[in-house]
């Protein structure tokens, strides 16, 4: 049910004290006056600095100055007024602790029990005491959903069509991208990065809306906000998880739900150390053109009773309130190591911790793509690895021949060098065994040698850098082959190894 009209239903079946959640003060009175001239009622709206508006003339008691602190002269006024009034208090969670304000509430609600008379407290964190909680209904006003943002992008689009300087048509895909792009912010934040998006390019700019978020990630001190800017070319072979992910490059569109798609849930990438799992994780937010987001699970961890596990729901929250989106989990299995042992070591916390991550995997609802990294399975736990967690488990392998030559090129172009000058051929043939990473630091050292002699970087630059590492494949032959033979019936393969 929409928050505006559970608002209605609950002040006609005359519930005395309700609580409102939101940061969005003008958006929910707005909505509230509305309800108030539907039902024939007065509205009155107070807080600390600006008092009752309108004000409340007192129908008992003396007419000199009350003695009592405001937010209780406030509720002193409700509890005088007449029926068929709402009152909106702002900011209350600040007082809730007090137990006269307690008390006061208490005394509320049982006089506009039965009565016309509806008392609004409101605030960004719901704080309430347990003696009110049968006393006070909570109400989750939202964020503005897909028709309240389509509808501010139709007033600001007649407000600038008659102006020269700025393009303001949209295709159906445009306005549909902007529409969700602009999910998680308030009706004030959108309204600003539409003015700012028109201001800077003339036009309705995603990337404009998507530094809004950002803003608000910084602000939560949980996660990290990754901009887009490798794409799937830009990461070597792996053409059979390339070919899964552009499959579902339009997976998040309203086509897609009138198609009977559901979002997808995320995948998991198991495999050798430095063949590009991270690189592709954030190539895939930049694919689909979304934000992405990155959970340092450790940044959850606090010091305090309880402070782990709310930071967890605070961080879900964050993603969620930006969806959609990519949330980026690198390393999964050092992030809850010690699982096995927490119940000793830190009184369950990192086990509850898991719990609330391992359910939202399972329930969510919001489109957020979670992409998982991870080097050591052994340390996952089985239950992280059940369908309906993640939609698919891929294994990432070392690459082979036509993938090692496609990595050095991509790494010889970025480094602003043409690849067709140099036999990656047989530099490939050389470099058999080796990551990625192993690979871009081969690319690396050979122009660090060239630029040393003061030439230009040359094939035998390359060659002379392979020899001279030691790849890791080579230090963890064991431990590479076992992982080989453990995801062969267990994952999905990234590639279609055509051997060397």
């Amino acid at each position: 049910m929409k928050p505006e009209r559970e608002l209605e239903i609950l002040i006609r079946a005359k519930y005395p004290i309700l609580f409102v959640v939101s940061w969005e003060e003008r958006r929910v009175e707005s909505e509230v006056k509305s309800i108030c001239e539907k039902l024939n009622r007065s509205m009155h709206t107070w807080s600390i600095t600006q008092g009752m508006r309108p004000a409340v003339t007192r129908t008992s008691g003396p007419d000199k100055p009350s003695a009592l602190s405001p937010e209780l002269e406030a509720l002193a006024l409700a509890h005088e007024a007449p029926e068929y009034t709402v009152f909106v208090l702002r900011d209350f969670h600040h007082y809730m602790k007090d137990p006269r304000v307690s008390r006061l509430l208490r005394d509320l609600g049982q006089r506009l029990r039965g009565r016309s008379q509806t008392l609004m407290l409101m605030g960004p964190v719901l704080t309430l005491p347990p003696d009110l909680e049968k006393e006070v209904t909570v109400v989750d006003f939202g964020l503005p959903g897909a028709d309240e943002i389509e509808k501010k992008l139709e007033q600001v689009l007649e407000t600038v069509q008659d102006n020269p300087k700025i393009d303001a048509t949209l295709t159906d895909e445009q306005r549909e991208l902007i529409v969700k792009s602009a999910q998680g912010l308030t009706l004030d934040e959108i309204e600003s990065v539409f003015a700012r998006s028109l201001v800077e390019t003339h036009r309705f700019d995603v990337n404009a809306i998507l530094e809004e978020k950002k803003q608000i990630v910084r602000k939560s001190g949980l996660l990290e906000y990754y901009p887009a800017e490798s794409k799937l070319k830009d990461v070597g072979g792996m053409e059979m998880l390339k070919e899964w992910l552009e499959q579902r490059t339009s997976s998040f569109t309203d086509r897609a739900r009138d198609f009977g798609i559901p979002a997808p849930k995320g995948v998991l990438l198991i495999g050798v150390q430095g063949c590009g799992k991270s690189l592709l994780a954030k190539a895939i937010a930049a694919q689909w053109n979304l934000p992405m987001l990155k959970m340092d699970v450790g940044r959850v961890f606090g010091s305090l009773v309880g402070q782990s596990e709310q930071n967890m729901r605070k961080a879900i929250s964050v993603a969620e309130s930006l969806a959609p989106c990519c949330l980026w989990t690198d390393e999964l299995e050092k992030g809850f190591a010690g699982l096995g042992g927490s119940g000793v070591s830190d009184g369950g916390t990192t086990a509850r911790v898991f719990a609330t991550f391992l359910t939202w995997m399972q329930e969510k609802t919001e489109p957020v793509f979670l992409i998982a990294t991870a080097n050591d399975v052994t340390k996952l736990p089985p239950e992280m690895l059940r369908k309906g967690r993640f939609d698919e488990i891929f294994f990432v392998d070392l690459p082979d021949l036509d993938e090692r030559e496609e990595i050095f090129a991509i790494h010889l172009r970025k480094r602003k060098r043409d690849p067709a000058l140099f036999d990656l051929r047989a530099v490939g043939a050389e470099t058999k065994g080796y990551s990625g990473a192993e690979i871009e630091q081969i690319v690396v050292g050979a122009l660090y040698r060239a630029f040393a002699k003061g030439r230009e970087l040359e094939q035998t630059d390359l060659l002379e850098e392979s020899r001279a590492i030691v790849p890791l494949s080579r230090m963890m032959e064991e431990e590479i082959s076992w992982l080989r033979a453990w995801a062969e019936k267990r994952t999905r393969p990234s590639s279609d190894r055509k051997g060397d």
